[in-house]
């Protein structure tokens, strides 16, 4: 039996991943990832990393972060508390979507996760205070290749559901997009 399902997105690549939460009188268990199973959604490759986050103020925008080839990552996020919009941005170089985001709700109830291909910047928005995710990566995290844009960005134009309450330093610092940004090349 697979626990999970998965949607396409509209963005090539990009899926929603719905588990199947076994429930009884004693509560719930869900498996969170299962390389076989997940090989049916897109998950591709081992996981090299697994991260976690918690942000404390509802409106606070984290990313958007990608990390440039040959260390680009696919990743695979879930919301453990409270509720995100997650973001991703395609930056395939060549893409008919390149520079397209998309975003879904994931929250702690709705069993959903976001399957984000290699060759995409990720970003969030908490929903709620107090949100944790739990980030499952294809690749280290390799400090010479991190790169970001600018979640504010009026080239990307992404309709942030809250008023952005607050970005890190980092974030509020990538430069925003230009004519020349090609993109990633695999």
């Amino acid at each position: 039996m697979n626990r999970f399902t998965s949607t396409p997105l509209p963005l090539s690549g990009l899926v929603r991943v719905r588990r199947q939460p076994l429930a009884d009188a004693r509560g719930v268990f869900e498996r969170l990832f299962c390389a076989e199973e997940l090989a049916a959604c897109g998950w591709t490759q081992p996981i090299a990393q697994i991260n976690h986050s918690l942000t404390r103020q509802a409106g606070s925008v984290r990313g958007l972060h990608y990390q440039r080839p040959p260390h680009a990552e696919m990743k695979l996020v879930t919301c453990l508390r409270g509720a995100v919009w997650d973001v991703a941005v395609d930056l395939r170089a060549g893409s008919p979507t390149f520079l397209h985001w998309h975003a879904e709700r994931l929250d702690a109830d709705n069993a959903s996760a976001l399957l984000i291909p290699q060759g995409f910047a990720h970003g969030f928005q908490a929903l709620t205070p107090d949100a944790e995710l739990l980030y499952c990566h294809s690749h280290p995290y390799t400090p010479a290749a991190e790169a970001g844009l600018h979640p504010q960005d009026a080239r990307l134009a992404i309709a942030w559901p809250l008023p952005v309450a607050e970005l890190s330093p980092r974030d509020a610092g990538h430069a925003r997009l230009t004519d020349g940004f090609e993109g990633m090349h695999p």
